[in-house]
Parts: C-alpha cells; structure tokens; sequence
C-alpha cells in the first residue's frame, strides 16, 4: 500500500509558538485565534494572479483589506484584540502589500506588540524579495514565524507569474525578474532558518505554469531549512493579468500536494485570509471586527488636531505635494465644521529626503494630509512620523471633514500627470 503523502499535524512541530500557531498547525485552527494587522500597504512585485484592494469588505482573500493602519494604531488594535479574546495566539502582517516592502512600518509594529506581548507568537508574510536585508530584524523584532511565497524556483517558469519586480529604482522584468527574485528568497530563507525562526512556504499552483513545478519548489525549500508547505489553488481576481485563467482542479491540487508532500509536509487547512483577518480561521468576519478596526483607523495621534491641505486657491484639494510651497490648516470649530486657522510655507525642494523630514516636523500636530498627488519617498516618511497621507481631488469642504472624522478617503482614480513647474524624473518627488 502506498504511503500517505505527510500532512501537517502539530506533532511534527516540536516549538510551542508553532504547536499554538493556526496558520501552522492543523490542530490549533480548532483552538486558536489569529489577528493580521494591516500595515504593509506597498508592495515590490507584481504577481499576475493579484489585484490589490485597500477599502473591501466583501472579499476574501489576500492581497485586501478594509483599511490600513499605522503602527501605533496596530498596536493599540491588537492590544485591544488580545485582551478580549484569550484564544488569540498569533498577530501577523500579511499585506495587503507586503511586509518588507513597508519594512519600517511593520518592523515597528511588531517591536511594539512583541514589548507587551513576548508569548504572542509574531508572524510575517513576505514574498521574499528584501528578506536577506531584514531577516535579522525580523528575528530581533520577536517574530518566530516567517510565511515566505515562492512560486517558482525555475526562472524560465517564474517569468511567466510576475509583471514586474522593482529593487530599489531597478524595475526588472521576465526571466531577469523571476532570477533575482529566488535569489533574494533562497538567501532570506537562509538567515531565517539561522536565527531560529520557523519558515512557511506558500506556492499558488497556476495550472500548466507552475503546477508540475511543486515538488520542486518544496525539495529546494526543504535544503534551505522550511518546514511546512502550503499548495494554494489559483483564485482568478478580476482585474488581474490572470483573471481568465481556470482554477486548478481538485485532482490537480492533489496530485501538486503530493509531489510537494514528498519533501515537506503539507498545510491543507488554508483559508486564504485577508490581511485584516481576525479570529479562528475560516470564520468569516463580521459587522462588530471591522467597527472595531475602523474605529483604531480613524483615531489621531495624541497631540495632532490639525488638518493640512494642498491647494491652489483654497477651495479644492488640487495640488502635488512636489509643487505646493504653502499648505493650509484648518482646525475643527467648536460648534461643528471647521474653519481654517493658518498657512504654513512648505520646505523648499532639494535635498532629498531631508526636506520630507523637516516637512515631517513641520506638521508634527497635523492628523492628516490632503494632496492631489505625492511621491512615494515623502509618503513613507510623512506616514512613519504618524500623519496621515490622502492623495485625493476634491472640494476643500468636501474632504477636510472626512479627514477629521477618520476612516479612508478613496484615492483619486486618474493618475496623475506632473505639472510644468515640476523638476523631477517621473520616478518620485526629489
């Protein structure tokens, strides 16, 4: 009688950080709660199976989420989340971008979470590309579990799952993509193992791409030092690069199961969460958890009261942050509404990110930032220093009320197109 391909069961997972872990252990999915926190908005690559989305609560799947907090908001989330539910043993970042693309972000969060809560097991999902740059971080951070996706070990097979993958300012494409691509996976999951923390493989079987491709994913995986294996059936996303393409067979996963199974032990219990998930897996979220997540949104920073805004005449939310040399502020009136209360001058432009920093410090008691456009080198460090970013277009006294009253602004849909007066090179404000 053939033998049974290896499943996973928590015997086969001597760490009790793993044994309690749901998303690692099939017997702890009965038990034990998870929290995803998401913080990690950004991401490097471009998978064809995926179509991120930030303000949806009707799916579920990776890749969305409802909002996005910040790491302060994250932490007073989860600390929230732990207290009322004593099953919860795992907070995790998965997305909706990806962890180490939003390194800074997620790295603090799980520094704060882990100094209140060092037996809560800290989980990260990444699709590898800056992991060498930050195993050690993560390690250092208190994360114990690391879910790395890795879809092809081959590159003539990997070209064929991602658009892109972008290194720092390198954008590379096709086979080059795929190659760096394993590359950066095969050495973070290297320094993973070496610190002690316990790696996951996710692949998302493509039918006649990769699906003949898993056994060898998980021998080359196993030889790095992961543990377990998770086969994940192709979900066709609507506007997504694959979004005609045909599900994967039952009879197709299992026979991708079972080549992977020779190697490494298979997670079989998935339930493709999203990266707002809370509680048991495969129970669905409800009304009362995303009032919950909404309202630790939309919660100020102690300390910030204003609101500032991009404009050029004072009536519309019309102007790139790049190209504004003043914002406005405007604070909220004692008797409802809001009335502006002064003009602040922008720093000039040059020097880099030094002048986001000072910009940073300048609007140290603003909540909330509203620009009709912004690159991504001040959005992330305006965002780190705990202001909120909304690249929006609209009546003045429209969004200025909806910044007060938290929650998201929804991002304007046409992109944006820099003016005359801008001196950059379509790669980011300078």
């Amino acid at each position: 009688m053939k033998a049974r391909p290896a499943m996973l069961t928590s015997d086969c997972q001597p760490d009790a950080k793993t044994a309690a872990h749901p998303c690692f252990s099939a017997d702890a999915k009965h038990t034990n709660s998870r929290l995803h926190v998401p913080v990690a908005p950004k991401c490097n690559i471009q998978c064809n199976y995926c179509n991120r989305s930030y303000d949806c609560v009707a799916e579920s799947r990776p890749g969305v989420t409802s909002t996005v907090l910040e790491p302060w908001q994250a932490e007073r989330y989860a600390e929230e989340l732990i207290a009322s539910d004593p099953s919860m043993t795992v907070v995790g970042i998965a997305g909706p971008g990806d962890a180490l693309a939003n390194a800074a972000a997620s790295l603090e969060t799980l520094t704060l979470i882990h100094a209140n809560h060092p037996t809560v097991a800290l989980c990260v999902a990444t699709n590898g590309l800056a992991l060498p740059q930050h195993a050690d971080a993560l390690a250092d951070a208190g994360v114990s579990h690391v879910t790395v996706t890795v879809n092809a070990v081959d590159p003539d097979i990997g070209k064929w799952l991602y658009a892109w993958v972008r290194d720092g300012k390198n954008v590379l494409r096709g086979r080059a993509a795929a190659e760096l691509l394993w590359e950066r996976q095969r050495e973070g999951i290297a320094k993973l193992v070496a610190r002690g923390v316990v790696v996951k493989i996710n692949t998302i079987v493509v039918p006649e791409i990769n699906s003949g491709h898993t056994g060898e994913i998980a021998a080359a995986c196993k030889a790095l030092g992961a543990t377990i294996h998770n086969c994940m059936a192709l979900v066709p996303v609507a506007g997504a690069e694959f979004a005609d393409l045909p599900e994967p067979s039952a009879e197709e996963m299992a026979t991708a199961r079972a080549a992977a199974a020779v190697h490494l032990p298979q997670m079989e219990h998935c339930a493709r969460c999203r990266a707002d998930a809370v509680g048991r897996i495969g129970a669905p979220m409800g009304p009362s958890q995303f009032t919950v997540l909404e309202r630790h949104a939309s919660t100020a920073k102690p300390g910030r009261t204003l609101v500032a805004v991009a404009s050029q005449e004072g009536m519309f939310v019309n102007r790139h942050l790049g190209e504004a040399d003043e914002l406005l502020l405007y604070a909220e009136a004692e008797g409802g509404g809001f009335l502006q209360v002064g003009i602040r001058q922008a720093p000039e432009p040059g020097n880099g990110a030094a002048r986001w920093h000072d910009l940073a410090d300048l609007l140290e008691d603003c909540r909330a930032l509203l620009v009709s456009g912004i690159g991504p080198s001040p959005q992330e460090i305006l965002r780190a220093s705990g202001l909120r970013v909304f690249e929006t277009e609209g009546l003045v006294e429209d969004l200025v009320p909806k910044a007060f009253a938290g929650g998201e602004i929804r991002r304007m849909k046409k992109p944006f197109k820099c003016g005359d007066g801008c001196g950059g090179n379509a790669k980011g404000c300078a």
